[in-house]
């Protein structure tokens, strides 16, 4: 017997681990970009259909009240280091090199990694390597447009692991990394992964998309940056299609019920797009520290586990999301990296949680000594480091600061006066300088 139970221990002992990793659940985290809250159906959006982004919230947890940064990369810094852009921010286009990424974490407990869309991090050619993702394709990586006005959709200029691929058949960019995110999916069926799709869609220029009747396979690129916001709603609908596609292909591969689908925007809808939700226009703010500038869908989907419904007071900010990745993967964060953001999944689940008293903001599109705009706020009121007090519930465009507090707004306003105080010397000495310029 016993030569038996050693070597039924020392299978368990091999195979136990290998089976452990099996069990972790995958995630995919979809970033779409320059979306705003009033965009979606769910959160009662009616200028757009999106179907199955409605789906994947009526069968999940929708938040009402998630925030980003007004702008592209100081959200993507945030959401990827879980730390506050004062602390670690640089530069438009930049990713300080010495941060540690969601990937990196993930990485460490067994995840194949891999990224696709917009990039925006760095110009390095180890850039998406370098802080933690095996697997790349990306618009915006090292290359700079040498053909046309923009590279991003019709024949695309794009990067596959660091090689350059240019498309001139017609290709639109979504297709190709919608497909490269599927593909890397299946390549990984058999080992725990984080997908991260920081989606092309839905920024300008607004040009027509593959299922739009004019749309020209010829094209070099919009001749104007902003291209016709007449094709936007287009471009709404292709994008929530492409969620769709990828929700299909975890379900065809049996991965569904072992996977975590977290969909939100990057920062607010662009100028000049107006937009209805529940009968009223909402004008895009990207770029402004409204709520029309940094509030975004949080949709997250997870059969079994997430608990259906609505989250209509707790705040999340996109600090939140590393923590929360981690909690997942079942995976300590290191607290010598201090970060800002605290877990949502006791809310996935359905649970009570810790939820947050206020959310802060340091924003400066290049970087520098100072903030463009600072201001910490909670789910209704809002204080700018300058002293300017909101009462956002009245007031969502932030046009009519509070003159005369009642004794509840006083307490409030000192309360996130407190909130700002935290973060008065966060600033790093060596990040007072703008680092160079890159384009968007």
């Amino acid at each position: 017997m016993k030569p038996i139970l050693t070597i039924l221990t020392t299978c368990l002992l091999i195979v136990g681990p290998a089976f452990a990793a099996a069990k972790k659940p995958n995630i995919v985290l979809i970033l779409a970009d320059d979306l705003g809250y009033e965009t979606i159906g769910a959160n009662g959006g009616t200028s757009y259909k999106t179907p199955y982004i409605d789906q994947l919230a009526r069968t999940g947890v929708r938040f009402e009240h998630c925030y980003a940064q007004p702008l592209c990369t100081p959200s993507r810094v945030q959401l990827m280091t879980g730390i506050y852009n004062v602390r670690n921010y640089v530069d438009f286009g930049s990713l300080d090199r010495k941060q540690t990424t969601f990937a990196h974490l993930l990485k460490k407990q067994g995840y194949a990694t891999g990224v696709a869309g917009k990039w925006q991090l760095g110009r390095e050619p180890d850039s998406p390597r370098h802080f933690g993702f095996d697997e790349a394709c990306l618009w915006q990586h090292t290359r700079k447009s040498t053909v046309h006005l923009d590279t991003r959709y019709v024949n695309p200029q794009l990067e596959i692991d660091g090689k350059p691929v240019d498309y001139t058949r017609g290709e639109f960019a979504p297709d190709v990394v919608t497909d490269y995110v599927c593909q890397f999916i299946e390549r990984n069926k058999d080992r725990p992964f984080f997908a991260y799709y920081p989606m092309i869609l839905t920024h300008c220029p607004f040009v027509p998309t593959p299922d739009s009747p004019d749309y020209d396979p010829t094209s070099k690129g919009s001749p104007t940056y902003k291209g016709d916001p007449k094709y936007f709603g287009d471009m709404m609908a292709y994008m929530d299609k492409h969620v769709g596609k990828i929700v299909a292909r975890l379900e065809s591969l049996g991965l569904r019920e072992n996977t975590l689908i977290i969909f939100t925007g990057d920062n607010g809808t662009d100028q000049p797009i107006v937009s209805l939700m529940n009968g009223q226009p909402v004008a895009g703010g990207k770029g402004q520290p409204t709520d029309a500038g940094t509030r975004v869908p949080l949709i997250a989907n997870w059969p079994g586990v997430v608990a259906r419904g609505v989250v209509s007071r707790d705040l999340v900010d996109f600090t939140d999301f590393l923590p929360t990745l981690c909690a997942v993967a079942g995976t300590p964060v290191p607290a010598d990296l201090k970060i800002d953001g605290r877990s949502f999944l006791p809310q996935l689940r359905g649970e009570k949680g810790q939820p947050r008293e206020w959310i802060y903001s340091w924003y400066s599109r290049k970087g520098g000594p100072t903030a463009k705009q600072e201001w910490a706020r909670n789910q209704r009121y809002k204080l700018h480091a300058n002293g300017a007090f909101h009462d956002i519930g009245k007031d969502a465009l932030e046009k009519k600061p509070i003159t005369d507090p009642s004794p509840e707004e006083i307490w409030i306003r000192d309360d996130l006066r407190k909130a700002l105080d935290r973060f008065k010397d966060a600033r790093p000495p060596v990040w007072a300088k703008p680092a160079t310029k890159l384009g968007e």
